[in-house]
C-alpha cells in the first residue's frame, strides 16, 4: 500500500493476510482501501492519527488493514518532517536477534529439515508451534531438543500455544517442560484468547512465563490483561495493532513491570520492517519474534535495515557515516 502526499511525500505499508484474521481476505482488503482512499484524499498528513484512531473504531473487525493503512500514512509522516524511522523510536539498538519459528507436524518425519535449515542459518533460538495434544507435543518437544543439543550450544526454546490448551493440558504440558528440565523460555498464548478464567486459573502455577498474542490487539485489551494480572507479558504485532496501539501498548505493559515481545505474521519487508525499526529503535523488547521473512524470497538489505539470519542490522549506513560503531556477534 502507498500514500502519496501533493508534496511528493510517500510512505509504504503492508496488510498481510492470515487464518486468524479469517475475514480479511486480499478482496475485502482492497475494497475497504479503494473506500478508504476516496475519504482520506484531500486530508493533512498532519491528521494521521486522528484518521487512523476513527477507523479502528469503524472498521473493528479489520485490525490489518487499517494497520496496513496506518504503517503507510505515519511513514509518509515521517517523510515530510525529513525523520529517520529507527531514530524517531530512539535509535537504541543498531542489531537485534530473532527467533525462527518450527511449525508443529505429527510425527517428527519433515523436523530433522527443519532443523537442519535453522541451524545452517545460524539461528540459536526456536518458537515451536505446538497443537494443543499434549502427547504429541510432548514427542515432538523431545524431539526437537534432541536434534538441537549437539548441534546448538545454549539454544533456547519458545513455545507457542496458538490457543490450543485448555487450562488443565496446559499444566499438564508445563509439569512435563519442568520434569523434563528443557530450556523453554516462554509459552505463547497457550489459552483461546478470550479465556480470561482459564488465565486466571494457570496464573502462578508454572514456572513457564506465559506471553499473551491474540488476547492483546489494543491498548484496552492490555490494560485489562495487567489490571487483572493474567499473564508475564505481551506479544506486540504491528500488522494487528498498527503504530499508534502498538506504542500505546508497549509503554502500558512496560510501565507495568511485564516482559515485552515483538512479533510478526508472515509479511514481506514492507510491513516486517515497521517491527524491525520499533524493536531496535526504543530498544524495550525482551523477546524478538521478526522472522517471517525466513518463509519469503527476501534480498538481505531492505533500506537501512540488512538481513543476516538471524540478525537484523539496523542503519548501517546511517551509522558508519556518523561514526557510530556496529559491532557483529
Amino acid at each position: 500500500m502507498k500514500v502519496a502526499l501533493e508534496d511528493g511525500s510517500l510512505g509504504l505499508g503492508e496488510c498481510p493476510t492470515s487464518v486468524a484474521f479469517r475475514n480479511e481476505t486480499v478482496p475485502v482488503v482492497r475494497g475497504l482501501i479503494a473506500g478508504w482512499s476516496r475519504g482520506l484524499k484531500g486530508m493533512s498528513i498532519e491528521d494521521w492519527g486522528a484518521a487512523v484512531a476513527t477507523l479502528r473504531k469503524v472498521e473493528e473487525g479489520y485490525p490489518m488493514a487499517v494497520s496496513g493503512l496506518e504503517t503507510a500514512l505515519f511513514r509518509a509522516f515521517l517523510a515530510t518532517k525529513g525523520l529517520d524511522e529507527h531514530l524517531y523510536w530512539g535509535g537504541r539498538l543498531r542489531q537485534i536477534e530473532t527467533d525462527i519459528t518450527i511449525p508443529f507436524i505429527p510425527g517428527n518425519e519433515m523436523l530433522p529439515g527443519w532443523v537442519d535449515y535453522a541451524v545452517r542459518k545460524g539461528f540459536r533460538i526456536f518458537k515451536v508451534k505446538v497443537s494443543g495434544h499434549v502427547t504429541e507435543d510432548m514427542k515432538f518437544l523431545s524431539g526437537l531438543c534432541r536434534a538441537v543439543t549437539d548441534r546448538v550450544p545454549g539454544f533456547t526454546i519458545r513455545l507457542d500455544g496458538n490457543q490450543g490448551y485448555s487450562p488443565g493440558t496446559f499444566l499438564q504440558m508445563a509439569d512435563y517442560i519442568e520434569k523434563a528440565g528443557y530450556a523453554v523460555e516462554l509459552f505463547e498464548q497457550p489459552l483461546p484468547k478470550d479465556d480470561y478464567k482459564g488465565l486466571k486459573e494457570i496464573r502462578g502455577r508454572s514456572s513457564v512465563p506465559v506471553i499473551l498474542d491474540e488476547t492483546v490487539v489494543t491498548a484496552e485489551q492490555a490494560k485489562r490483561v495487567v489490571d487483572e494480572d493474567l499473564c508475564d507479558g505481551v506479544n506486540i504485532k504491528t500488522a494487528k495493532s498498527g503504530i499508534r496501539e502498538s506504542l500505546n501498548i508497549m509503554t502500558l505493559v512496560k510501565g507495568s513491570g511485564l516482559k515485552l515481545m515483538i512479533g510478526c505474521m508472515t509479511e514481506t519487508m514492507v510491513g516486517l520492517s515497521a517491527g524491525i525499526h520499533l524493536a531496535a529503535g526504543s530498544g524495550n523488547f525482551d523477546y524478538i519474534d521478526l522472522d517471517g521473512i525466513y518463509f519469503l524470497h527476501h534480498r538481505g538489505r531492505y533500506g537501512s535495515i540488512e538481513i543476516s539470519a538471524p540478525w537484523f542490522f539496523v542503519g548501517e549506513q546511517d551509522m558508519f557515516s556518523k561514526g557510530f560503531p556496529v559491532s557483529r556477534p
